[in-house]
């Protein structure tokens, strides 16, 4: 167990994952609550929409039309942050000059697709059996495989996946024409998190470039494998385990915990046991398991505050084009990050000191894992159909 002092008095927390620190002030959870609160939603979706843009044989937002989908649909997003072609921007760099030194910019591309988890609009990860959510995790491996680059370290690995794993016709989704550098899959789900559709779906940008926190990431995953010759995932799993007051759940897999670092209130890394570089290294024994745990995790937080719980979700692993150095220092994860902190109506705020000093949380990670191990059981509004 930690030190119980650090129930009581405010402390920092290191994040050996992106080398940050944050601030915890467990005492705070004794103030009363006077901010906003927003009421919990009370609208039940229908099963298809008509309007939706993501259902079905609906026609989207540009004019192309949906095929009659029944689980994992996936197609190039009609509003791309990145695009592949565009005007070519190469700036002049000139030695001792100002500008160039601090008005830095680099040119950015890619592609972005929309991935469906389901043809039902009113379902959520939460609602879907580990055996449904299997074909989303199928559709991302073979997505991510065939995205590699030809000179990867898993370009075997990902001939495999794409031999084994059935393609789903509704799934597939062409190559770009250029070689890109990372794939980002995440979800948004809920209004509060900006999600513009509240049919499951998540989203996989691919781009050019290694973006900030995978980057951070890697270059501390990979210099703490320098100095000590094994994995920092692979060490702090093995302690959680060892320890307990973190874990949220574990299969044989994969372990859940709420991280010692963890920012918002009931944050929670999911963490593979062995050394998992990326999706395609998985057996399929192990994606059940990893559909095991999402679903874990969503239906617990569904069943924290008897809600439909928002959150942003994403998956770190080995980028795309990559060196051997980058590939064997990756280790297999996904993040979830919540926002909400007491109730179904009061959210968390990064605000003040957190944008201007450091993140600060008020409510333990060990106390937040207590709570979600006590959420296991069936989905709270199956009792109330």
């Amino acid at each position: 167990m930690p030190d119980k002092v650090l129930d009581d008095i405010s402390h920092r927390r290191y994040n050996p994952l992106n080398g940050s620190w944050l601030l915890v002030s467990p005492h705070r959870t004794k103030r009363p609550w006077q901010g906003q609160q927003e009421a919990p939603s009370k609208t039940k979706l229908p099963s298809y929409d008509p309007k939706c843009y993501l259902c079905p044989g609906n026609q989207r937002a540009q004019g192309d039309s949906n095929p009659q989908y029944q689980n994992a649909f996936a197609f190039v997003n009609d509003y791309s942050a990145v695009k592949e072609e565009q005007q070519e921007y190469k700036p002049e760099i000139k030695e001792d000059d100002v500008a160039s030194l601090l008005l830095q910019a680099q040119p950015a591309t890619g592609r972005c697709y929309v991935l469906t988890f389901s043809s039902k609009h009113d379902t959520t990860l939460a609602d879907m059996s580990a055996k449904e959510i299997l074909p989303v995790i199928q559709t991302w491996s073979r997505i991510y495989a065939s995205h590699l680059s030809p000179s990867h370290p898993l370009k075997a690995e990902a001939a495999h996946v794409l031999e084994t794993i059935p393609a789903n016709a509704d799934g597939e989704v062409d190559p770009p024409k250029k070689q890109l550098r990372y794939m980002q899959i995440f979800e948004n789900k809920g209004a509060a998190m900006g999600c513009s559709n509240p049919h499951p779906h998540c989203q996989i940008w691919t781009t050019s470039t290694l973006p900030e926190e995978p980057g951070k990431e890697m270059a501390q995953m990979t210099k703490y494998k320098a100095e000590h010759g094994r994995h920092l995932l692979q060490d702090y799993a093995k302690l959680e385990a060892e320890k307990g007051e973190r874990v949220v759940w574990q299969n044989d897999a994969f372990l859940v915990v709420c991280p010692w670092w963890a920012v918002w209130p009931f944050e929670v890394l999911v963490i593979a046991k062995r050394h998992v570089r990326a999706l395609i290294d998985l057996t399929d024994d192990e994606r059940l398991q990893f559909a095991e745990a999402i679903q874990e995790v969503t239906r617990r937080y569904d069943n924290l505050f008897e809600t439909n719980f928002p959150y942003s979700s994403g998956l770190h692993q080995a980028p795309l084009d990559c060196t051997e150095e980058e590939a064997e220092a990756s280790w297999f994860h996904m993040h979830f990050y919540p926002p909400l902190l007491r109730s179904a109506t009061v959210r968390k705020f990064l605000v003040g000191y957190e944008m201007l000093g450091e993140p600060q949380r008020d409510i333990t990670p060990e106390q937040a894992a207590a709570r979600l191990r006590d959420c296991g059981g069936e989905l709270y509004r199956k009792s109330l159909e």
